[in-house]
């Protein structure tokens, strides 16, 4: 009879993770995970990630995981939980996978109060691909296909996601918009997340100020200054929706 090996720790395979130096997705999963054990759900919790960078995340957490097809993991995870209504499910994703090619996917989830949990990554580029202008490229920022900076006239101006689900979303759902700058602050706002979901209130949408060095081009400190001072100025930060339920629990 052959002799059984044990797999190698997940803890080894998967950590450090496998993101550019400086990425800021490794701040988000920080502040999910630490949610995650918090609250207590690493077992009835299921993680879906899409393509892009995000798909990095497909072994990251020792917990439930399913990679989809770009912009696809909204209605996946809604699936899933309308299959199992007792487990708790994240979808994660990036602006493109979000904002792009799954706007319409989030918009509905949103405005059916699907009971699902969504946490977006916003670096204001398509990061995988080469840095190419996103939904969220801010006005005058230079990218792979913006050379002489993103003009507003031409293109529009970069999508307010949070303010766009909590327009749509009814009275029960949780919006919020956190940065990786305040981890804090960001965790808060992911278990207010989960916690909506473990309550049966309905949608939920955390989305998340990130960092591209890489695709930026830029040092720490000018990565860290165009997020702390120039994103937050435009994508502001703090809660845009809250249920009554929270209200009246705060």
């Amino acid at each position: 009879m052959p002799e059984l090996k044990m797999p190698r720790c997940w803890r080894v395979e998967t950590k450090p993770h496998k993101f550019c130096p400086g990425c800021g997705h490794g701040l988000i999963f920080k502040a999910l995970g630490e949610a995650v054990d918090e609250l207590g759900i690493q077992g009835q919790t299921i993680f879906g990630c899409d393509i892009g960078c995000s798909l990095l995340a497909w072994d990251f957490f020792n917990m439930d995981t399913i990679q989809t097809h770009h912009g696809r993991t909204t209605p996946v995870m809604t699936g899933i939980k309308r299959a199992n209504p007792e487990l708790i499910v994240i979808a994660y994703m990036g602006d493109g996978g979000g904002y792009a090619i799954g706007s319409q996917h989030l918009v509905n989830a949103a405005a059916r109060n699907e009971k699902i949990t969504v946490l977006l990554a916003n670096n204001t580029v398509y990061a995988m691909t080469g840095g190419q202008m996103a939904p969220t490229t801010m006005p005058g920022q230079k990218t792979e296909t913006s050379p002489y900076g993103r003009d507003p006239r031409y293109t529009g101006p970069p999508m307010l996601g949070p303010e766009m689900v909590a327009a749509i979303a009814d009275e029960n759902a949780y919006v919020a918009r956190g940065t990786v700058v305040n981890l804090r602050q960001l965790k808060t706002y992911i278990k207010k997340a989960l916690q909506n979901q473990l309550d049966g209130n309905g949608f939920s949408f955390v989305e998340s100020l990130s960092l591209c060095p890489t695709n930026w081009r830029t040092n720490a400190g000018e990565t860290w200054r165009f997020v702390e001072r120039e994103m937050t100025n435009y994508f502001k930060v703090g809660e845009v929706k809250t249920p009554a339920a929270q209200k009246k629990a705060i």
